[in-house]
């Protein structure tokens, strides 16, 4: 199974009539005010809704989680009280990772594996993408953006607080990565030697979480409506018209890439045979393998070849012609 594109920039007309909404990295809706279990005061307006999460050290979770709820209708002003008393906790509209209770009417949610950000998508994720995009719920990429965005993106912040490795093994890691967000987050709690660790100070730290997770957040769904979603229809328009290039189907020519870099080459590549594998289902021939330019057209014969890798999972050609053939030639041989 092989996959011919082109290098050079051949989208001239936008393939979903959507956009996002935030022209800006750092545009957020007004930050939150905070309380705390030693003030929990009442807002002076009885209509602003107040939601819960823990004090003390916090994590990436609730910080990206008081920021989603914010992002929708019913929570856009909402105050964070941060608190781990249960009478305050009880009178709130909304709990987030605190409480020992999942109750879905109240939007209140507990630490379970997989649980924060799984219920977040759950209960309000089509909302929040929806409102980012400026489109309706029903919208059909809506349901494709907010799974992929949970599998890319939030998964992976629920499993790491909950101590959930990647992978099962008993050998120590290679290296340690302390870079991801979980890590960035846990960053701004304060430090057992500052002077200052009132409650305010705190609410300070765990407001800076909350707009460092957000951005990225935000800056996954920008990725995922500006580039993933349209890269999937034009993968899928490849697949509905693959036996117009080879009855059987094994050729797939995507006519409209979007490049790394614009030079006007193609590509043959080999279809892995998962995404996270670099073993391909047919990679191009052996004796094609490492040879570049005029060695390479003159062994197989065919014009304008450029390269193939070692590992045989790409080769290049100046010319579409040159690379449908290249790719007809690697499935005989």
């Amino acid at each position: 199974m092989l996959a011919i594109f082109s290098r050079a920039l051949l989208v001239k007309k936008p393939l979903l009539n959507i956009s996002f909404q935030r022209q800006a990295r750092l545009i957020f809706p007004s930050m939150a005010t905070f309380s705390t279990s030693s003030s929990p005061t009442t807002s002076s307006n009885p209509s602003t809704k107040r939601v819960g999460t823990h004090n003390g050290s916090f994590h990436c979770d609730e910080a990206l989680g008081c920021f989603m709820i914010r992002l929708t209708h019913k929570f856009s002003s909402a105050q964070i009280v941060r608190t781990r008393d249960s009478q305050v906790l009880e009178k709130l509209d909304a709990v987030l990772d605190v409480g020992g209770v999942y109750d879905p009417i109240r939007t209140v949610m507990i630490i379970t594996k997989k649980s924060l950000m799984r219920l977040l998508v759950m209960h309000l994720g089509k909302e929040i993408i929806a409102k980012e995009l400026g489109v309706d719920e029903e919208h059909p990429g809506v349901q494709r953006l907010f799974l992929a965005i949970y599998k890319s993106f939030m998964e992976a912040i629920d499993a790491i607080d909950n101590g959930i490795n990647q992978y099962d093994t008993n050998q120590p890691p290679k290296y340690v990565n302390n870079t991801h967000l979980s890590s960035r987050v846990g960053r701004l709690n304060l430090d057992w030697i500052d002077p200052d660790q009132s409650s305010e100070k705190e609410n300070e730290a765990f407001e800076s979480a909350m707009l460092l997770a957000g951005s990225e957040f935000l800056d996954s769904v920008c990725f995922h409506v500006r580039s993933w979603l349209p890269a999937r229809s034009l993968v899928m328009e490849c697949l509905a018209e693959r036996q117009d290039i080879n009855q059987s189907g094994e050729i797939k020519v995507l006519k409209r890439f979007c490049p790394d870099d614009r030079s006007k080459s193609w590509r043959v590549q080999a279809v892995s045979i998962s995404p996270d594998i670099f073993e391909s289902w047919k990679p191009l021939p052996t004796q094609w393998r490492g040879l570049r330019d005029d060695e390479l057209s003159k062994l197989t014969g065919i014009p304008g070849c450029i390269f193939v890798h070692m590992s045989g999972f790409i080769g290049g050609n100046q010319s579409y012609e040159g690379a449908l053939t290249m790719a007809k030639a690697a499935l005989k041989l």
